[in-house]
């Protein structure tokens, strides 16, 4: 009898084993427009490996009809769970009603979705974006005692991204008269636009020499502006300070070269929390909070070449 319950036992575990490794999971991600969504996709696909979990990706290159197109194939393939770090805010309640219908947990990463039926996902795993505008803001009224013209780089309009740091950072500079954003332009999120939109502003500016500073939604527009910057014959982080978000290791770079100020970071980590949410909800969980918030440090000169180090040492 025991010699039966223990092949019984066996039995269990090595099929709770496979099910566990033969785990798909999908992953609609906004695209790879920035060095940290590079890093952030690279650490959830090594996160699947490590785990024995298939993930089965999809780069939507920015646009969310090909995310939402994404994830109606994930529900087609009847995968386990689905991962979404939509593009935009707006326009995810149809496919994520088809989801649920089809008992398939949703998992939302990074940016946030705007629904009336909060049931439809399990957990939202993604920073404050408003406390990281109002990190941002902190550091640069402090800096300049509140008297500073700002041009501000948007990043992709309508994502939650975008609206949150915008929201945080001017409600900060509101309690400072003398501090007003100047000219404000979205550049997508990419280095390419930052230096465009940049270059307009400045000349738009008389070259940008009455500009105290730049505030970039995130580092890949902060990179590029500092190149239009210095080809107008000024010094990024010092004639004009440059405030962003990300903390990527191009932006720690520049600002352990004096060319970037400050960088609020955004973790790219999101993938560990997502499986086990995962994990807990197939083992019989149900209810999540509805935000699990992830932190992050601010970077400036005083600490970016040690994180760096740290970096390169794991």
């Amino acid at each position: 009898m025991k010699s039966l319950f223990k092949t019984l036992a066996l039995a269990t575990a090595i099929g709770l084993s496979a099910t566990t490794q033969a785990l798909t999971v999908g992953f609609a991600q906004v695209g790879s427009e920035s060095g940290w969504r590079t890093s952030f996709s690279e650490s959830v696909k090594a996160e699947a490996d490590k785990r024995g979990i298939t993930l089965k990706f999809s780069d939507a290159q920015q646009k969310q009809e090909n995310q939402i197109k994404a994830v109606r194939s994930f529900i087609a393939q009847r995968v386990d769970a689905i991962l979404i770090a939509p593009v935009v805010e707006t326009g995810w309640q149809p496919v994520l009603v088809e989801a649920k219908r089809a008992r398939i947990p949703v998992v939302i990463l990074d940016r946030n979705v705007a629904v009336s039926d909060h049931s439809l996902y399990l957990t939202r795993i993604a920073p404050d974006f408003e406390v990281e505008g109002q990190r941002a803001a902190n550091w640069l009224t402090e800096k300049t005692q509140g008297k500073c013209n700002i041009l501000e780089l948007q990043g992709t309009v309508g994502s939650s991204a975008a609206l949150g740091r915008m929201k945080g950072f001017n409600e900060t500079i509101a309690h400072f008269p003398d501090t007003k954003i100047v000219r404000s332009q979205t550049a997508e999120f990419t280095r390419a636009k930052g230096k465009e939109v940049m270059e307009t502003m400045l000349k738009a500016e008389g070259g940008g020499k009455s500009i105290c500073a730049i505030w970039a939604h995130n580092d890949e527009m902060a990179l590029g502006a500092i190149q239009a910057v210095k080809e107008a014959g000024l010094q990024p982080g010092k004639d004009i300070l440059v405030v962003s978000v990300d903390a990527v290791d191009d932006a720690l770079k520049a600002i352990v070269a004096g060319e970037i100020n400050v960088s609020v970071e955004l973790s790219p980590h999101l993938g560990g929390p997502a499986f086990d949410v995962i994990n807990e909800y197939r083992a019989g969980k149900k209810e999540f909070d509805k935000w699990i918030r992830m932190g992050g440090a601010v970077f400036t000169q005083e600490n970016a070449a040690q994180e760096l180090a740290k970096r390169a040492s794991k």
